[in-house]
């Protein structure tokens, strides 16, 4: 089974690249993030042609999340439990492959922005780790799930110093903040695993520069040509999923094409 991780940044802008994408590459599964749109005005029509079924819950203009697949699907989860959120951020469906089950979500942290010099803006942040507590507070839950689980999304957090091309530029930033990096790290220590790094460990990668995990690069200053870019995007893995893990990268071919999102789909295959 092949799945990945998308933050499309407007569904409706990239459709066309987005339905060629699926075409050439054919993932079974596509967590699809900052959709951008409500569910009137989701491309069903182009998904579908490409082959997919598509559950949405979705947001005008803002935010969204979406999960596309090429096999049934029910969804069981619209935004995190017990967390009131007017924001549509998490959406988790249960998808049988070729006769097997296996529960995937599409995730789309808040990036809580602080201007460090304006405490007045710091609400924002304030929201995001609440957004981050429940969200651990359900990861913990989806671990006694009978099935194997795949969290995936754009988690606007940087978790070490390799993950950044510079990161003191980024070190106070919501992105970087202790708070947000020890809070994603606790979905970690719960038993969940990095599939980006899990496959190089399997692999037996080096981490130099040309495998760097990056999935963002910025619109301006030539960041894509000179790889000044983030890893902000995860494939989480449930201790059953990842025993299936046979590998997981990034491609970059979408981001190369004109008019496409700042982040690139991460992939991986699992072996269900």
């Amino acid at each position: 089974m092949k799945i990945a991780s998308y933050n499309v940044n407007s569904v409706n802008a990239r459709v066309s690249g987005l339905c060629e994408w699926l075409q050439e590459t054919r993932p079974d599964i596509v967590l699809l993030q900052e959709i951008k749109c409500e569910f009137n005005s989701f491309p069903f029509f182009e998904i579908n042609a490409a082959g997919y079924d598509a559950k949405i819950l979705g947001q005008k203009s803002y935010n969204g999340v979406a999960v596309l697949s090429r096999h049934k699907m029910q969804i069981m989860q619209e935004n995190l439990p017990e967390f009131e959120d007017e924001n549509a951020r998490y959406l988790e469906t249960l998808v049988t492959v070729d006769g097997a089950p296996v529960r995937v979500a599409s995730i789309y942290v808040p990036n809580g922005t602080p201007p460090p010099t304006n405490p007045s803006d710091w609400s924002k942040f304030a929201y995001k780790l609440q957004w981050m507590d429940a969200f651990a507070k359900h990861t913990e839950k989806l671990l006694h799930c009978p099935e194997p689980v795949i969290l995936g999304g754009d988690f606007n957090v940087i978790l070490t110093d390799k993950d950044v091309y510079n990161p003191e530029l980024f070190r106070g930033g919501a992105l970087y903040r202790p708070e947000v990096v020890n809070r994603l790290q606790s979905v970690a220590y719960q038993g969940w695993s990095d599939a980006f790094r899990v496959a190089q460990i399997k692999s037996s990668a080096l981490t130099s520069k040309s495998e760097n995990g990056y999935t963002y690069w910025d619109y301006g200053g030539g960041a894509f040509v000179g790889d000044l870019g983030l890893r902000i995007d995860y494939l989480w893995l449930s201790p059953k999923a990842v025993d299936r893990l046979d590998k997981c990268e990034v491609d970059k071919a979408p981001r190369r094409k004109q008019k496409s999102s700042d982040h690139t789909p991460l992939v991986a295959e699992i072996v269900l």
